[in-house]
């Protein structure tokens, strides 16, 4: 078995192709060339053909240039001293800290079998009505927020992440911009969630391998942490980034490309991530909270296309807030029913006058007439996106629930609201009910 070669056959971008035997696949080696010595890692087998990614590029890097296989692959630290720090997309500190070589875990672990998981049944409260009162955040769910260049979605993540009743936080960014990393960085910071919380960042200007271990690291963290009874929240920004990086990777390696130019195992890869989300019997759980950027707003983009296929639900970030349409949690009602009686009836009713109000806007765009009907459809879907929808509102669940309330008694009669008799009897608002009785004719 060879460990060290000299053979360095083909050069692409930033693989290396060299002869060598006995390697397996996710192999570390060090690439020793006139700039020193770099990291690369096994990404493609042929036969005694064997392909690199090399961390740091291969510029300076020459056919006659030492690489020295380790004999191990990528692993990560596991411990409480992981909390509070930041790490680039390999894992060493960003934060000039130590580097922590105790409990090495490796990455890229199997999935639990499906068939041990446990049923989720536990909400995540986030103080965020769009998420709490119309589709909740589960324990051990797997959820992307689908969105576009510009919207503010690392300020949803910040206030998801300061917010969340958790243990533990663990951030994967990919392809993250430098003032973005320093903007999360900052409101956990702020918000004293930084102590529970460990960060592995890939900006823009690292190398591009780097990009895809990230999410792998956090992931890796995230099931040791669940393992030892923790709640662990795993925040991953942004896939699509992750998702162009392997396509960079396949064009470098000449695999034959796919759907607009993405490998063939584009489902795959996002599969093996995402199924990391679950909870364990007598333990803790992994729940991943992601961001897809769609390009154009284009649903059909392989990314998100493939990313709906595996989620249980998604969240639209669209014109800074959480679009109720076209937002989905499929796991929400194991748990809304749980919560407040009123829970269920109030989310599908207030929905439902609010696509009336949809479609009242439609008209007054047309120019038809309006009703009295009308009239407070619009009133009320403006109520509903100020004190609702708006990013900026926070409050917690049954606040949220007794607001929406409010809403319908100011805007509406108690039979317009179309809400069960009980329900109403029970939670609608009194005093505006009388102001809205008729008064008594004068003499």
């Amino acid at each position: 078995m060879r460990r060290i070669t000299h053979n360095i056959l083909q050069m692409t971008g930033n693989v290396i192709a060299v002869a060598a035997t006995g390697v397996r696949a996710g192999e570390l080696a060090v690439v020793a060339s006139r700039r020193g010595e770099s990291l690369a890692q096994v990404i493609r087998l042929e036969r005694e053909r064997v392909f690199l990614q090399v961390f740091a590029g291969t510029a300076g890097v020459s056919t006659g240039d030492e690489v020295r296989f380790l004999g191990r692959q990528m692993a990560v630290s596991v411990s409480d001293h992981l909390l509070g720090r930041i790490f680039d997309g390999k894992g060493a500190p960003r934060d000039h800290g130590p580097a922590l070589q105790e409990n090495l875990v490796p990455l890229n672990g199997p999935a639990v079998n499906p068939a041990r998981r446990l049923k989720p049944t536990t909400m995540i409260h986030t103080g965020i009505p769009m998420i709490d009162v119309f589709n909740s955040l589960v324990e051990s769910q797997k959820i992307s927020i689908f969105t576009v260049a510009g919207e503010p979605y690392h300020e949803l993540l910040a206030r998801v992440a300061l917010q969340a009743r958790v243990d533990v936080i663990l951030l994967g960014g990919m392809g993250l911009r430098y003032d973005d990393f320093l903007f999360l960085r900052d409101r956990l910071e702020a918000g004293g969630a930084l102590g529970r919380a460990a960060l592995f960042v890939h900006t823009a200007a690292d190398p591009l391998v780097e990009c895809l271990m990230a999410p792998d690291l956090a992931l890796a963290v995230a099931e040791q942490f669940a393992l030892a009874g923790r709640t662990v929240l795993v925040l991953l920004t942004d896939m699509t980034n992750f998702c162009d990086a392997l396509k960079e990777m396949a064009i470098s390696m000449e695999q034959v490309p796919s759907n607009r130019g993405y490998p063939g195992d584009l489902y795959s890869q996002l599969a093996a991530r995402y199924e990391k989300a679950v909870a364990f019997e007598d333990a803790g759980s992994v729940t991943v909270l992601s961001v897809t950027t769609m390009p154009g707003n284009d649903v059909t983009h392989p990314v998100p296309d493939n990313t709906g296929y595996i989620t249980e639900g998604q969240y639209y970030l669209y014109q800074g807030r959480i679009e109720p349409f076209g937002s989905l949690s499929r796991l929400k009602q194991q748990v809304n029913a749980n919560t407040r009686d009123d829970h269920r009836a109030l989310m599908d009713g207030m929905i439902r006058l609010y696509a009336a109000y949809q479609e009242t806007l439609e008209k007054r765009a047309m120019g038809f007439s309006l009703s009295r009907w009308d009239e407070k459809l619009l009133n009320y879907g403006a109520r509903f996106e100020q004190e609702l929808m708006d990013l900026s509102v926070n409050i917690p669940l049954f606040a949220a629930l007794d607001r929406g309330w409010r809403i319908l008694a100011d805007c509406f009669q108690p039979e317009e609201a179309g809400l069960r008799r009980d329900l109403m009897e029970k939670y609608w608002p009194l005093k505006a009910q009388d102001h809205a009785a008729p008064q008594p004719e004068q003499d």
